[in-house]
Parts: structure tokens; sequence; C-alpha cells
């Protein structure tokens, strides 16, 4: 199987699932109020954030030493219905279908490379900077709870392909204070983990870990939790924690046994403010 044919199986299995989901929770609400058509997409106002996160991480995937670190926010949007939930993890997203209590779309996500500065990456090949592009889908069963599902295909970093889905249960601790969080699973292609945790026979005599050569399969298993200020209608700061457990063809992965650790932890502090920018007609 390739791995857009993976990408395809993986993308009818997330729509599949969340809506069927959709199906059984539109019927249990026939008779309610349908919300008026959506203006145009590029009509209303627009806006920009930006922001900064301070985290604490591993320093590769697979790594059991931390990184400190500070990335950018920078997001820019146009103003519309308000989200009924949003995670950290939500890649860049683009919905195309959106009835409230299931939406879908296209997603991106940027990935960062693995140069070999690191000293438990010596012998191994760089990984470069690029991107993910795929689709996602989003359903809410309940009023406090949202499942989403992710797949998308390496672009420039890797050949492979990824899913995740996550299912996040919120609730609001005061008009200004959100506590959410809960699982995550995510999958991968045998040309993803191949990038990441695979080491052929040269990288092998020149790193001296042991040649490993993965397959497709579960990437890994965790946990997540945030708890969000809202301090006012434009800053937002947000703390939040992640917890995986390596799993399959990331752990067996001659790099993490030799070198790493299967447990992956993370933690931040993200702070950002919105600015409005300017009104299409």
């Amino acid at each position: 199987m390739t791995s857009f044919q993976g990408m395809m199986l993986a993308l009818v299995g997330l729509a599949g699932m969340l809506g069927q989901a959709a199906g059984a929770h539109a019927a249990d609400t026939q008779g309610e109020t349908v919300a008026p058509e959506r203006q145009g997409w590029f009509s209303g106002d627009w806006y920009l954030t930006v922001g900064a996160t301070g985290f604490a991480a591993p320093r590769f995937e697979g790594s059991n030493d931390v990184l400190l670190g500070v990335t950018p926010i920078i997001s820019l949007g146009r103003v519309g219905p308000e989200a009924r939930f949003s995670s950290r993890n939500d890649n860049i997203s683009l919905g195309f279908i959106d009835t409230g209590a299931f939406r879908a779309g296209a997603v991106g996500k940027i990935v960062w490379g693995r140069d070999g500065d690191e000293d438990d990456l010596e012998g191994l090949d760089e990984v470069p900077w690029g991107g993910e592009a795929g689709g996602f889908a989003e359903i809410y069963p309940t009023d406090w709870l949202r499942l989403r599902g992710e797949a998308r295909h390496g672009i420039r970093s890797h050949d492979g392909v990824v899913a995740d889905i996550a299912a996040d249960a919120f609730t609001d601790l005061s008009d200004t204070l959100r506590l959410s969080g809960g699982p995550r699973l995510s999958w991968a292609s045998a040309d993803f983990f191949d990038a990441y945790y695979g080491v052929s026979e040269d990288e092998a005599a020149a790193s001296g870990l042991a040649a490993y050569d993965p397959e497709s399969g579960l990437r890994s298993a965790g946990l997540g939790a945030a708890l969000t200020w809202q301090a006012t209608d434009r800053l937002t700061t947000s703390l939040w924690g992640e917890y995986s457990r390596l799993l399959g063809p990331a752990a067996d992965s001659s790099l993490v046994e030799e070198r790493g650790s299967p447990d992956q932890f993370t933690v931040g502090l993200s702070t950002s403010y919105r600015f409005d920018l300017f009104t299409v007609p």
C-alpha cells in the first residue's frame, strides 16, 4: 500500500466514524432551529493574532533529553461564529462543512527539521523542514465533548501519512477560565517512521545504532490537558501539558531503545493577543 492510499483510507475511516456520530447527533436534535446561512468566506472582519509559547519538550521524537524553547504564535483569520472548542493540538484548519455539531475540511501543519547536531543523532540522516497536508473532521456528541480526527500526508520532511484522533472534554470553571483534556492516539505509515525512527545500514555504521527498518503502525497513545484563561476578548493565556507513550514501530526503534525513551512529556505556557485589521464587505 502506498502512503497516498494510506492517507485516503485514513481519511475515509475518520470521515466515516465521525460522520456516523454526526448522523446520530442530528437525529437526536431534529426540530431544533437551523443556523442561518453563513456569509461569503472573504466577507467580514479580519484579525491578526500574535503571541508566544514557552515550552519544555523532548529534544527530538523519542528523546529522553529536555529542550527548553520559545515559539511564536501568528494567525490570520476572519471573525465568525465562535468556536465551541479548540485545542493546541489542532493544526491549521479550513472548514468546508460546518453544521455546528459537525465540521470537516482541510488541514495543514508546519514540520520543523531535525538536524544532526545532537550527540544522540550523530551519524543519522537529517530530516528537512516541511509540512503535512490533508483533511480533518470533528463532532460534538455532547455539549461538553469534542471528537476530532486528522489525516495528513508529509511534504518534503517525509513521504508518509500521519493520522491523529483526540477526544477532549471541557468545562468552564468561570466566565473566563476553561479546563479541558482527554486521550490522544496517533498512527503513521512506514515512510514516516523511516524518516524519524529508521536506521539504515549506512546510518548504523556511522552512528553505532542497530539497523532498523520500521513498518506502519500505531505511533503513540497519551493524554493532554489545558487550563485556558480568557483575560479579555483579545488576550488569551493557556497552561497545558501532554504525555504520550511511543508504541509499535516508534518504541521498537534502536534510536529509542538505545538512546531515548518511549515516555514523552511536554508542558508549556502560551499567551496571545488579537488585533483587528480590516473589513471586507
